[in-house]
C-alpha cells in the first residue's frame, strides 16, 4: 500500500486526483509552479466537496473535512517529490513540458518512488528516458468526475517493471478506482480511443457550421441515450487541454477550432464546467 502521494499540477483533473486520493485516506501534496495558483484551491476543495455530496452516499461533511485536512499545498518541487511513494503528473498536454518537469523529479524524488504519468495523449515511451529510471515510470490515466467516473487505465511501456505495474493498479484500487489494465502501448489508451474520434467529429461538425452546438448534442443524447454530448464533455474536461491537442494541428480544421476556443471561450473566460461558463452556462 502507498500512503504518501504527490500530484502535480492542480488544474482541473489533478485536482481531482488530488481530492480523491485524499477522500480515500492518502496523505496527499499537491504541487504547482506558483502560490497565486495554489492560493485558488480552497473554493476548488468546496466545488469538489459539493459535487461529492451531491453524487456519493457517503460523503459526510465530517469525511470531506477529513480529505481536505490530508492535503497539502506547495510550489517547491524538492519540498512536494521529497517523501512521495507515488507521483503523479498532471500537467498541461506539452511533451517538451512533461519532459522537461520528469527530469527534475527524477533528480529529486527517493529512489523507490513510483512514476505515473496521467497524460491523455502521449506514450510512456514518450517521456520514460528523461524520468533516469524509466523501468519505475509508467501511465495513470484518469476519466474526468473521477469520483463517480472510476477508471484508471494502466498502461506500460516495455521497460516497465511488471511490478511496478501491479502496484500501480493496486494503488488506483486503494483510491476507489477499477484499474483498466493495457497489455501494450496505445496512443488515447482505451478511453480515448473511443471518446477522441466522437469530440473530433463533432468540433468538425461545428466548425464548418453543419450545426449549432445545442443541435450535435442534442443528436447525440437522444439518438444514443448518452447522458451527455460532445460540448458538454468538452465543458468537462475544459477548455485548455482541446486547445492545446489542437492548436498546432496541421489539419486547417482544428487549427481552426483551437482558434475558436481562444478568442470565443478561453480570452471570455469561459473555461468550461468548472468556471461555470464553457460552451454552456452552469451559474
Amino acid at each position: 500500500m502507498m500512503q504518501q502521494v504527490t500530484v502535480l499540477g492542480t488544474g482541473i483533473l489533478g485536482s481531482q486526483i488530488i481530492f480523491q486520493s485524499a477522500y480515500m485516506g492518502k496523505d496527499v501534496v499537491a504541487y504547482d509552479v506558483s502560490d497565486e495558483i495554489l492560493a485558488a484551491l480552497p473554493h476548488r476543495w468546496q466545488t469538489l466537496e459539493a459535487h461529492y455530496r451531491e453524487d456519493l452516499p457517503d460523503a459526510t461533511q465530517e469525511r470531506l473535512d477529513r480529505a481536505v485536512a490530508h492535503i497539502r499545498a506547495t510550489s517547491d518541487l524538492a519540498d512536494a517529490v521529497r517523501e512521495a511513494e507515488v507521483i503523479i503528473e498532471a500537467i498541461p498536454e506539452q511533451l517538451s513540458m512533461k519532459q522537461e518537469v520528469w527530469g527534475k523529479v527524477g533528480a529529486l524524488a527517493a529512489p523507490e518512488a513510483i512514476f505515473c504519468t496521467n497524460s491523455s495523449t502521449f506514450l510512456p515511451s514518450d517521456i520514460a528516458p528523461f524520468t533516469g529510471r524509466p523501468d519505475r515510470f509508467l501511465a495513470l490515466h484518469f476519466a474526468n468526475t473521477i469520483w463517480k467516473n472510476n477508471t484508471a487505465e494502466v498502461m506500460g511501456h516495455p521497460g516497465t517493471d511488471p511490478q511496478v505495474f501491479e502496484r500501480v493498479a493496486a494503488f488506483a484500487e486503494e483510491i476507489g478506482m477499477v484499474p483498466i489494465r493495457l497489455h501494450k502501448e496505445q496512443p488515447g489508451y482505451v478511453l480515448n480511443s473511443l471518446l477522441v474520434p466522437l469530440l473530433n467529429a463533432a468540433a468538425d461538425l461545428w466548425v464548418r457550421g453543419v450545426a449549432s452546438i445545442e443541435d450535435i448534442d442534442a443528436t447525440w443524447r437522444i439518438a444514443t441515450g448518452a447522458p451527455l454530448g460532445p460540448f458538454q464533455i468538452y465543458d468537462i474536461v475544459g477548455m485548455m487541454t482541446p486547445y492545446y491537442l489542437s492548436k498546432d494541428s496541421t489539419d486547417p480544421v482544428r487549427k481552426k477550432f483551437a482558434e475558436r476556443l481562444k478568442h470565443d471561450y478561453i480570452d471570455q473566460g469561459r473555461m468550461g464546467r468548472d468556471s461555470g461558463r464553457g460552451f454552456y452556462d452552469y451559474r
